[in-house]
C-alpha cells in the first residue's frame, strides 16, 4: 500500500539533529524508531496537513528494513483500533502523521547517544 516514505522539511531538520546527537547515520533506522514510538501512544496522532517537501525519501522496503508485512500489520492494527479507514490515501496519511509525531518525540528527548535514546524509548 505504501510505496515511498517522504518527510517534511521540518522533520528532516529534526532527523539531522538526531543524527548528530546520537551518531545514528541512517534515516530509515530513526524513522522506524519514530514510527514505533508514536504507535506506542494510546491516542491517535493529531491531524495536521504534513507537506512532505524535503529531499529525504526512501522506499517502503528501505523504511521497514525488509519487514514490510510486520510494519504494515502494526499500522493497520492501530488504524482499526482508532477507527481510521484502510483506504490507501487515508492509511498513507495516517502513517505520515505517526511518523512525524514520532520524529518530534525523538527530537524532544534529551538523548545524546544511542544508549540514551534506547533507554528513553524503553520507558
Amino acid at each position: 500500500m505504501i510505496e515511498n516514505v517522504r518527510i517534511s522539511e521540518k522533520a528532516r531538520n529534526q532527523l539531522i539533529t538526531l543524527k548528530k546527537r546520537t551518531g545514528i547515520q541512517n534515516w530509515n533506522v530513526l524513522c522506524r524508531w519514530a514510527f514505533c514510538l508514536s504507535l506506542r501512544e494510546t491516542t491517535p496522532p493529531p491531524f495536521e496537513n504534513v507537506i512532505a517537501d524535503s529531499s529525504v525519501e526512501m522506499t517502503w522496503r528501505t523504511f521497514t528494513g525488509g519487514l514490510e508485512n510486520l510494519y504494515m500489520a502494526l499500522l493497520i492494527s492501530n488504524a482499526k483500533k482508532n477507527g481510521i479507514s484502510l483506504e490507501k490515501v487515508e492509511l498513507n496519511n495516517y502513517f505520515k502523521l505517526h511518523l512525524h509525531r514520532g520524529i518530534s518525540y525523538l527530537n524532544g528527548s534529551s538523548s545524546d547517544s544511542i544508549d540514551d535514546l534506547l533507554r528513553s524509548l524503553m520507558k
